[in-house]
């Protein structure tokens, strides 16, 4: 009987090692998902196939890495705001062009999405560090957001809660150490002055709406320029559809009223998106 439970405490403690060693060896491919099964990393089809009017370019970051961006012009021009489009994490910028096209329409902009650096044709790996250092921006639009990657692990892996979490957390967090993107959100966005848009589905079920409602309490403490909506029958990637009129009518709003600090300031807005395209 004492070998046997040996045996099982020695096994458990072995298949700890293995999934601890996993999880440092193999957790960016679990954070960032360039390639979704199924598809292609190259891109389906370009903003050709929509009519829209665009140029490929093609940036070189301050550590040398080239990234490949679309920047899709309003036809015919008109006078308007150009939005820095960021994808949600699966798949590439491609993948959100019926969303794009629809944004344009209903915004009058114009629109520069940037393809993630180890997404769709830019070179590079993903992280944390990479990304952060390629997106710089002003002002932000949020949607389905969460607080960290660390509070997000114990959502996904209920098993890791007292082991990784992030800073609202009273668990030990003796596991934090190894996790490379944290994504600290929650930590970040009291130090943002620029005005912010949040933007909440209700009914999300990746992401707890509650993540969404922390992120804002965190901002109002330091930053009074931003606004928070929520939309009763969101889901994470349907937000656009479920909100219908009063979902563009928001965010039209939020850019009518800082337009012309844009143009005096030559700043761009960040949607950070998780959502298809809309059709109301």
């Amino acid at each position: 009987m004492v070998s046997f439970l040996k045996a099982l405490v020695y096994g458990a403690g072995g298949v700890a090692v293995v999934g601890m060693v996993a999880l440092v060896a193999f957790q960016e491919r679990l954070v960032y998902v360039p390639v979704v099964p199924g598809l292609a990393r190259a891109y389906p089809f370009t903003p050709a196939r929509l009519r829209l009017d665009y140029e490929d370019v093609f940036l070189r970051t301050s550590d040398g890495v080239r990234l490949h961006s679309w920047f899709i012009k309003h036809s015919p021009p008109k006078p308007g705001p150009t939005i820095l489009f960021f994808q949600e994490n699966a798949g590439n910028i491609a993948h959100r062009l019926e969303f794009v096209r629809i944004m344009m329409q209903r915004l009058q902009c114009n629109v520069f999405m940037l393809s993630y650096r180890g997404y769709g044709e830019s070179d590079g790996h993903p992280s944390q560090h990479g990304i952060i250092m390629d997106s710089q921006v002003s002002s932000l639009i949020l949607e389905n957001t969460f607080t960290s990657i660390l509070d997000m692990a114990g959502i996904m892996f209920p098993f890791l809660r007292w082991f990784i979490s992030g800073s609202g957390s009273k668990g030990p967090k003796i596991l934090n150490c190894i996790v490379r993107s944290p994504w600290r959100t929650i930590d970040i966005i009291g130090k943002i002055k620029r005005p912010i848009l949040f933007l909440s589905g209700l009914q999300d079920e990746l992401v707890p709406p509650s993540h969404m409602q922390m992120l804002y309490s965190k901002t109002v403490e330091n930053n009074w320029d931003c606004r928070f909506v929520e939309f009763p029958n969101g889901m994470h990637m349907d937000t656009w559809f479920s909100g219908g009129h009063r979902y563009w009518r928001t965010i039209q709003l939020f850019l009518d009223q800082y337009v012309p600090e844009i143009k005096e300031g030559n700043l761009n807005f960040q949607v950070d998106d998780d959502k298809g395209n809309p059709s109301d």
